[in-house]
Parts: C-alpha cells; structure tokens; sequence
C-alpha cells in the first residue's frame, strides 16, 4: 500500500508540500512558504529573522507537518520539484526535522543553496544534486528520478519516486512549452516510456489554471511579445521600467537582448534579482553579459539619483514589484521614498500575472492606477496578451500529460478545490471518477493507494 498526504497547497495557492509513503520509507516533496502571509507580516513591520517553525506554522506561512509526525523517522529524502519560494522557502525551517537529505536539479539546489548563505540559515541536512534523467536509490525499496520539464525557471522536474507497489508522479508546477527560448522541452519520451510500463500507480499534478480549456502558450511568444514592446513601440525619449519573476531567466533574458538591440543599459533592481540571476550564470544556464545587478537598497537608491541625471532614456530597468508588493522597489518610487519620479509617457511593463489571491490582486490594482495617474502607459497582458504567458500549464496541457503516463489515480494540486476543481470535466471524460481514482483533497489529507 502507498499512502500520500497533502500538507500543503491544496487549500490554497502557495505553501506547497507532499509525503509520500511506502512500508517504511517516506519521501517529501516541496516545503514551500504561504507568500501572502509572509508579506502581510512583513509589510506589518515583521521580521522573517525572528521567526522560527512553530511560529511559521501559527502564522500559517509554513505547511503544517505534524499530521506526519510519526512518518519523520521513515523519511528518506526531501525533494523540491524546482526553485521558487512556494516550493523551497520554508526548507531551511522544515528540513532540520528530518534526518534526511535535500535532493533537486542543480539550478534548485543553487538557488537554494544561496539561499542559506544570504540569510545565514542554519541547514545541517546534507544538500545534494541530481541531474534530470538519473535515478538514484534512497532506500531498497525506493529509487526518485528527476524528469525535466518547462516552467516559468530553469531546471524544473516532474519527480518520479519508483515503488514495488508502482510509481509515484509530483508534477507540481509544469507546462508542456515545445519551443522553450530557454533549455529543452520537456522530456516527453521518458513520459512516455513510464506511461507505457503502466506502472504510474498516481500523479499529483498542478490543476491551477484547469479553468483555462486552451494549451499555455509557449515562451516564444512572450520573447516575441517583449521585443514587439520594448523595439518597436517605446518612446525613445522617455523611462522603460519593466517587471517581471526574478526567477523567470527566460524572460530576464529576453529584456536583456532586446535592451541592448535599442541601445539601452540593462538595469536589474532587487535582491532576489542577484539571487536568481547570479545562479543561473554561475551554472552557464544563462549569459547576460552587460547588465547590471543592483540587489539593496542603499545602492539601488543611489543608481536611481544617478539615472535620473544622466537620462533615464539610456536605461532599460527590470525591477521586482509586479505583485503590487507595498514594500517593492516600484512602490517605494511610486511612493516618492526613491530618488526617481516617473513622467508622462514613461513605459511600465507588467511582464508578469498577479498570484490569483485577492490582497496580491488588489495591490496589482492600485498600483496600476498609480501609474496611469502620473501619466505612464501601462503595459499589461490585458493591454497586450503576449507580453507575458504563464508557467502552468492549462487544461490541454494537462490533458496530454495524462495521456502521456497513464496513470490510475490523480491528484489535482497547487490551488483550493475551487481552482482544482475544473479539471473533473477533463478526468471525467478519461474515465477517472471523482472519490475513486480521481482524488480531490485539501490540506491535511491522507489518502491510501492499494
């Protein structure tokens, strides 16, 4: 018998982490942060240093593990599928408990990794690589391979954790993107080839935009859409502000080429800029050659002050904030505590949708009408549908996958069951029937897998 538990990220978007049990061994995926509630308790003058895991976990920042507390001593390894925060944040706090080693892809576990060292965490749990299409043996009844898929950050995976009793899929978050501007497609034929042993005992599978009856487009019509923007319909004389995930190279990357193509220097604003940025070039997943990391705020002030003397039409500026975050590097300038004040005909570039909870929706609101009342044109995808396409995968997306592997049970993931829920037209028309192989759960769920 298998047995998987949903600790996180099935009563909302965020917070994301999974146990799955074999006899006696246990492997977790993802132990992600809640992102609105770690910026409501920042934004409310909170410092994340002071906390700890069980303040993490009153404070609903953190998923809640103890409904696991007798599986810790059978956990034989911690796996996040790939490096944003929702999946990795809350491992320097969670992973301490187990005596079990953290296992990504190698731009997770830089990420990581840096992660540690910037805000001086304490993770005495081993750290390990392991590249996509390896399998490696965590037990004698247990082996995890890493399969590679496109998402909206470099090096994500599908993981498989292989059983005597069947195979395990955690496709938490995927797309299926066959002309990735970055990195290769994904590994379709290693999907295949699970799918057609008919071995794939379940998948856990990202259901957030099951809502949506289309495939994702593919990152190439975003880069298409950047450069439609940035080369051919910006005012030369005026400011280029753009925002987009510090996470997303891709995309980072297509600002960066088509900056350069107009002459402008590319500036990234913000910390987790150097931290994102900085890995992927260490790793030679990426070359930005020319641009300009600007990580605190001190500096980031200063560079401003200086931009503004020099003429803001040399720059093409990529700063955090697309969220609306009131504490951002775009908010504080909106707000008058940066040394730079935007003009009429000023260009801001949403390059990123808002995480589908209402305080981000609302900041996003606010911040757009902030913008528009000091006379910047506002880029969005509402106003021009390519400049940005998402790094979950759609209703289509999902459809193919399940195709692909053939699995008897599925689990919907990544959302509450409003946002899961759709995804029963599609499982119902495939033959999956709601409470027998297809498992709709919300957080703090065991269910068991004969």
């Amino acid at each position: 018998m298998i047995e998987i538990c949903g600790i996180g990220g099935y009563s909302e978007v965020g917070k994301n982490m999974t146990a799955v049990k074999f006899n006696g061994d246990a492997v977790l995926f993802d132990m992600g942060y809640y992102m609105q509630k770690l910026m409501d308790f920042e934004e409310s003058g909170g410092d994340r240093r002071t906390l700890n895991y069980k303040s993490m976990i009153q404070l609903g920042m953190i998923p809640d593990d103890r409904i696991i507390d007798s599986w810790k001593n059978n956990v034989k390894a911690i796996i996040p599928s790939h490096c944003h925060l929702d999946h990795i944040g809350a491992i320097p706090f969670m992973a301490p408990n187990y005596k079990a080693p953290v296992i990504g892809s190698p731009y997770t576990i830089e990420v990581l990794k840096n992660s540690i060292k910037d805000e001086e965490y304490n993770v005495p749990n081993e750290i390990k690589t392991l590249k996509t299409g390896k399998l490696m043996k965590i037990s004698n009844d247990v082996s995890v391979e890493l399969i590679h898929v496109t998402h909206s950050t470099p090096d994500s995976t599908i993981v498989a954790v292989h059983t005597p009793k069947g195979i395990i899929l955690y496709a938490n978050d995927f797309k299926l993107d066959d002309t990735p501007t970055l990195g290769k497609k994904p590994d379709y034929d290693r999907l295949k080839e699970l799918g057609e042993t008919g071995k794939v005992k379940a998948i856990i599978m990202d259901a957030l935009y099951s809502g949506a009856n289309r495939r994702t487009p593919s990152e190439k019509v975003a880069r298409e859409g950047v450069e439609e923007v940035v080369v051919d319909k910006i005012n030369e004389g005026n400011a280029i502000f753009a925002s987009c995930f510090a996470s997303h190279i891709a995309r980072l990357k297509s600002f960066a080429d088509f900056g350069r193509q107009i002459d402008r220097k590319v500036v990234f604003l913000g910390r987790s800029m150097s931290k994102y940025v900085n890995s992927a070039e260490e790793l030679g997943i990426a070359s930005l050659p020319g641009v300009e990391i600007i990580p605190y705020r001190a500096k980031i002030e200063k560079f401003l002050k200086k931009m503004k003397d020099k003429g803001p039409e040399k720059y093409l500026i990529v700063a955090t904030g697309g969220q609306g975050e009131p504490n951002s590097v775009l908010s504080r300038i909106l707000k008058g505590s940066l040394h730079f004040k935007f003009t009429p005909n000023d260009t801001m570039i949403f390059s990123n949708m808002v995480i589908p909870v209402e305080p981000n929706i609302m900041n996003r609101v606010e911040m757009e009408k902030a913008f528009k009342q000091q006379g910047v044109r506002v880029v969005t995808s509402a106003t021009n549908p390519n400049v940005h396409v998402s790094g979950h995968g759609s209703l289509k997306d999902m459809e193919e996958l399940i195709k692909m592997v053939n699995p008897e049970n599925i689990i919907p993931s990544h959302g509450d069951l409003k946002k899961t829920e759709p995804l029963t037209k599609l499982t119902d028309k495939l033959g999956y029937r709601v409470g027998k192989e297809l498992h709709l759960i919300e957080n703090q769920t065991k269910i068991e897998l004969k």
